[in-house]
């Protein structure tokens, strides 16, 4: 498997903000020779031994996922890749443990799956914000914002969160998406209709067959998807002039577990430091999205549009 194929992105990504089938399937990701070769991805003693005595008893990190194109998602041969499953190959080496990724087949799943511990921690397309960060610890890893996706063509004009009202809007249950689009509603003079689903998959299909007008969809995903158009994205367009609450993806952590949310911080900001998370950023196409310095519940610090 190659997991450092260049998606082209380029037109877009190169201003971007600088300017501004699978539920419970798990995947046990093994040490591929490319992410063993980044600077930065090297075992580190010191900061495996400061992993949660629980977690170095079991011997596996396990980590909760959903897919998001191009942060997780399956190829044809049904391997979980992307940003995320990189990442945690990455942490695997350098935590000197073994990871088991799971897709839990719905976004909203992610928060009860940290909240009950059945999930050591998340590392998913998730955005942070302040109500979630009250919830559960969230590493900030990734820049992203939210932008609009239709049906190729935009056969009905849309241009504008504006737009949208009046009009059916698909988006996952329990998301940020959701929030921002639910508070957005109550300033329409005509009503929008909100189509809450399950999936994310199940949203854009939605968009794709005309039962819904649009949805409003992370940034780095829908320019993928456009780009792409893998899975059920056929037949769907981003609209990528439309830029809305610039933020940060992030990984979730039970807050009773502040020595696992400390040591995956470490161990990135040791990929950020010596450059292997650029270089898997850069690989997917999303090299301007990467962070200089990993945080933690750090949402209040980004403006919100």
């Amino acid at each position: 498997m190659t997991y450092f194929t260049r998606l082209a992105l380029a037109p877009f990504f190169a201003a971007a903000l600088a300017t501004s089938t699978a539920a419970q399937t798990a995947q046990t990701l093994t040490a591929f020779e490319e992410i063993k070769a980044l600077p930065g991805v090297t075992a580190n003693p010191d900061l495996a031994a400061q992993l949660p005595q629980s977690i170095r008893d079991a011997g596996v990190l396990r980590i909760a996922t959903d897919l998001t194109p191009p942060i997780s998602f399956f190829d044809d041969q049904g391997k979980l890749i992307g940003i995320d499953a990189d990442i945690a190959k990455a942490l695997s080496i350098i935590l000197d443990i073994e990871v088991e990724m799971t897709d839990l087949g719905a976004g909203a799943g992610i928060v009860p799956a940290i909240l009950s511990k059945r999930f050591d921690m998340s590392i998913s397309g998730i955005n942070d914000d302040p109500l979630l960060e009250k919830q559960v610890d969230v590493i900030d890893y990734m820049f992203d914002a939210t932008t609009i996706m239709v049906q190729q063509g935009n056969p009905q004009g849309i241009a504008s969160m504006d737009d949208l009202c009046g009009k059916r809007v698909a988006v996952p249950v329990g998301t940020f998406q959701n929030r921002l689009v639910t508070a957005f509603a109550e300033s329409c003079a005509e009503e929008m209709q909100i189509m809450s689903l399950p999936k994310m998959p199940d949203v854009l299909q939605s968009v794709r067959t005309g039962r819904a007008d649009a949805t409003v969809n992370g940034y780095a995903t829908s320019v993928y998807t456009t780009e792409k158009q893998v899975g059920k994205g056929v037949g769907l367009e981003a609209l990528p002039e439309i830029r809305l609450a610039v933020g940060y993806l992030g990984m979730l952590t039970h807050k009773q577990n502040p020595e696992l949310r400390d040591t995956v911080v470490a161990a990135l900001q040791q990929m950020v430091d010596e450059g292997g998370y650029g270089q898997i950023m850069e690989s997917w196409g999303l090299g301007p999205l990467a962070v200089e310095t990993v945080k933690v519940n750090d949402a209040a610090s980004m403006p919100v549009e």
